[in-house]
């Protein structure tokens, strides 16, 4: 645990090391504090007044400064607790940012969301509230021990078995339910993209989800969460109930081992001072048992966090892509695959296959196949979304491994089938691809896109807010933004991954007319099922079940009569397809 905060704080660590310092004195200071108690009862009882009213007053001054340290200590733990909010945070960024793009699946970003939100919220609480009551609960007892130990040397050693027993039992009732709270966590982690899910897609739940069944998948999430919820309460009430036992069974074999004491000493001649030490050890013994309960009390809490912490080093634990000690610039804007093989998980089938080809700088390259043929795969590759399990992906002649990541994105711009838009204007999320781009630069990328069209219509002009997401706008708007965003970035490699597949006939025709414009400018590499793209790009790919099974000029594709030939004679078929009346149903009517 302490290693995971190490981690979180970098630099603010030696915060955390002042204060579990500083948390080590208050428990050494409350100790001896209440073995002020020792010398003030033992002068008390034997009648010596003026000796035991200056412990007293050693006593009260030791609360003082006990009050004192602990305030000071309470502030201490603040501090680390935002420390751990804000440097945490930043690092748990900034390793985030150098992992793999295909890294972000839904379940991965719902951890992660979770984790920066209510995991960090959960262990900044530990150095804030709870490291306190329990570093302190365990070294007090421990300097009570000593005066056990020399008051009655078996009630001593009572005590110090009984510490280990105790750490052992808290060990195992806190694994007891460390599985459910892990569950529990993944379960709130989905909830809640489930609720995020639930506002963000009305349109669809509403139009397809009738009979009130919109909210089917998010009570089914908050369903599981309820069962997990409750088997986690079950068993945190089960440990702490355990745990509560455990000291009180402690408390009850000291108070065994007293009495046995008090037995021994009354069947011999009881003296004044075997008295006052039995006296002593009961109060010490009541002292030793109080501060353990509160270390029973905040077990729970550390579980809990432990499990976030768990979570939180997970993401920390994949890794990120390796960067080259000597990058090596890009040549040119080729690409070429050799031999290349990826699957996304150990125990699934490759989605692709031994993949070669070459693409030559300032071409254009169509990959056609069906759905799963691992054409947006291949591209992602290209962009290092992650690597290749076997062979290598060239840009510009270098392994992209060998590229730095800087290097890479220099090269490399991308259209999404999906394009998102940022909060703001127009200008400002076409200037995302290039921060530093002139208002010249900015309007030449807007007409290449055909974004001029859109800002000549709006009032405001490219300055016009799109919304979040970019929701003020049309799908075939917000496409074209995407464009111009890619675009202005200047990058002579563009990756184009199913850009028109949604988009109205005039839009489609606007963004083949921007891919015809940068042909010979720009090596581009298009994922594509329409005949307008296709057909003017200088090579065709097509793939199959992860293998490149066609490769070369329309032209001579068309000639072969193959996969390709099929998918342009399917293409030109339903190009030509017309709605026409039922001449039959007129007849008869």
């Amino acid at each position: 645990m302490l290693n995971m905060l190490t981690q979180l704080l970098g630099d603010d660590t030696v915060l955390l090391r002042r204060y579990l310092g500083l948390a080590i004195v208050y428990g050494v200071l409350s100790g001896l504090t209440i073995l002020a108690l020792v010398p003030l009862l033992s002068y008390l009882l034997i009648g010596q007044l003026s000796v035991a009213t200056a412990w007293l007053v050693a006593l009260l001054f030791g609360i003082l400064v006990c009050w004192g340290v602990r305030w000071y200590l309470e502030q201490a733990g603040v501090r680390v607790g935002v420390a751990i909010l804000q440097s945490g945070r930043h690092r748990l960024g900034e390793h985030v940012a150098h992992l793999p793009v295909g890294w972000f699946t839904a379940a991965n970003t719902a951890r992660l969301s979770h984790a920066t939100t209510q995991g960090m919220m959960a262990v900044a609480q530990l150095p804030a509230h709870v490291f306190t009551p329990v570093i302190s609960g365990l070294v007090t007892p421990i300097v009570l021990l000593s005066a056990l130990l020399v008051l009655h040397p078996p009630l001593g050693l009572a005590a110090l078995v009984a510490l280990p027993l105790l750490l052992a039992v808290l060990s195992l009732t806190t694994k007891l339910a460390r599985h459910a709270d892990r569950a529990f966590q993944q379960h709130f982690a989905a909830t809640s993209q489930r609720m995020v899910e639930f506002a963000s897609a009305q349109a669809v739940l509403r139009a397809f989800s009738g009979n009130h069944h919109s909210t089917r998948f998010l009570e089914q999430a908050m369903q599981q969460q309820q069962r997990s919820g409750t088997r986690l309460a079950c068993l945190s009430a089960l440990s702490a109930l355990l745990n509560a036992w455990a000291v009180q069974i402690v408390f009850a074999v000291l108070l065994i081992v007293t009495s046995l004491w008090i037995n021994t000493l009354l069947e011999g001649a009881l003296t004044v001072s075997s008295t006052i030490s039995v006296i002593i050890a009961l109060v010490l013994v009541s002292r030793f048992v109080e501060p353990l309960l509160d270390v029973a009390q905040h077990s729970d809490i550390l579980r809990s966090a432990k499990g976030q912490l768990e979570e939180i080093q997970a993401i920390f634990d994949a890794e990120p892509l390796a960067e080259p000690t000597t990058p090596q610039p890009p040549r040119d804007a080729s690409i070429e695959l050799r031999a290349v093989r990826f699957r996304y998980a150990p125990h699934e089938p490759d989605v692709l296959n031994g993949v070669s080809l070459s693409i030559t700088p300032g071409s254009m390259t169509a990959l056609i196949g069906e759905s799963g043929s691992g054409k947006t795969t291949l591209a992602r590759l290209v962009a290092r979304f992650f690597d290749a399990d076997h062979g290598s992906v060239l840009v510009g002649g270098v392994d992209v491994r060998a590229m730095s990541s800087t290097q890479l994105a220099n090269q490399v711009s991308q259209i999404f089938q999906e394009s998102y838009l940022f909060a703001g204007s127009i200008a400002d999320n076409i200037r995302f691809g290039y921060p530093d781009a002139s208002d010249a630069e900015l309007l030449e990328a807007a007409r290449l896109a055909g974004v001029i069209e859109i800002v000549e219509r709006l009032p405001q002009g490219l300055d016009t807010p799109v919304g979040e997401a970019g929701t003020r706008l049309s799908g075939g708007e917000r496409q074209r933004i995407a464009i111009a965003r890619a675009l202005i970035k200047n990058a002579p490699i563009l990756l184009v991954d199913e850009a028109t597949a949604a988009l109205d006939a005039e839009n489609q025709a606007i963004i083949t007319q921007a891919l015809a414009r940068l042909r010979g400018q720009r090596t581009l590499l298009v994922i594509a099922h329409q005949l307008s793209t296709v057909s003017m790009a200088d090579q065709i790919i097509v793939l199959d079940e992860g293998r490149v099974i066609e490769q070369g000029a329309p032209d001579e594709l068309l000639a072969q009569q193959g996969r390709y030939a099929t998918f342009l004679g399917q293409r030109q078929t339903a190009k030509g397809w017309r709605i026409t009346p039922d001449k039959t149903r007129e007849t008869a009517q």
